[in-house]
């Protein structure tokens, strides 16, 4: 029996539906296979999985409020300490001590203002030894920021200064008594003061004179330490300029040669 012919073009055709047919089956079988090894992870590890993905969000949820109960707690922390020292502006210590005594319990910066502020008040009703206590505890306070640190530093030290041994005041202090430092003038002026109890005023004069040419220093400390440094016998007067432009010393020159020839004429 006569084999028909064959047709290339029926023969691509059914070859491509053939294909196509195979690829569409091992999609469904390939979906199928997922599928049920999706089922088979979840019913594994879904309670597990779901728990951690609770719990991570109520972590967040958490640290989200803790941020913001933070902020709020700060805000009124600052509004607590404006209302304070409003209150000592107007001279009502009793009402300024009242809102102050909770801060003291808050976060370590409020606290130390509110301990500094404390202090202030002791100070100013007389109580050296209660306000020193209270400067100490700031000076201490490890998790204080380190310029009320420095502050309270100072102002301890001065507040009992005159009990205070003169070493104890050099130790405490040096390290702030140096030029370019925000204290240099205050802890320097205090620095001096022992010196000169410990009777070493080659020591104190040259800190004196350092800090009264120290242009940045408020006036009334500069002429305080002026005079004191020159009574040493220390230099503290910078260099005047005058109206003319001629600096302190040329015209001082000027005028002694001025008066020369009339002195001699005498």
């Amino acid at each position: 029996m006569a084999v028909p012919p064959q047709n290339p073009v029926t023969n691509v055709a059914a070859a491509r539906r053939q294909a196509e047919q195979s690829g569409v089956f091992m999609r469904e079988v390939d979906d199928a296979l997922r599928q049920d090894q999706v089922e088979t992870f979840l019913r594994r590890y879904g309670k597990p999985l779901l728990a951690v993905i609770i719990v991570g969000l109520l972590a967040f949820a958490g640290y989200l409020y803790w941020q913001h109960r933070q902020k709020g707690e700060e805000e009124a922390a600052s509004e607590q300490l404006i209302l304070a020292l409003d209150d000592l502006d107007a001279g009502n210590a009793a009402a300024a001590q009242a809102k102050l005594a909770p801060l003291t319990q808050g976060d370590a910066g409020h606290a130390a203002l509110a301990q500094l502020a404390q202090a202030g008040i002791a100070l100013d009703k007389g109580r050296t030894d209660e306000a020193a206590n209270l400067y100490a505890k700031v000076a201490q306070n490890a998790d204080a920021p380190q310029p009320l640190r420095d502050l309270a530093t100072v102002r301890e030290v001065a507040a009992g200064f005159d009990k205070l041994p003169p070493q104890t005041v050099i130790d405490r202090l040096s390290a702030l008594a140096q030029p370019g430092n925000p204290w240099f003038g205050v802890a320097g002026e205090l620095v001096g003061g022992a010196y000169l109890k410990q009777g070493k005023p080659k020591q104190a004069g040259p800190l004196f004179a350092r800090i009264a040419k120290d242009k940045t220093q408020p006036e009334g400390l500069r002429a305080r330490v002026r005079q004191m440094a020159g009574q040493l016998g220390y230099d503290a007067i910078d260099d005047v300029v005058s109206a003319s432009g001629e600096d302190g010393a040329s015209s001082d020159t000027q005028a002694a040669g001025a008066a020369a020839p009339g002195a001699a004429g005498e």
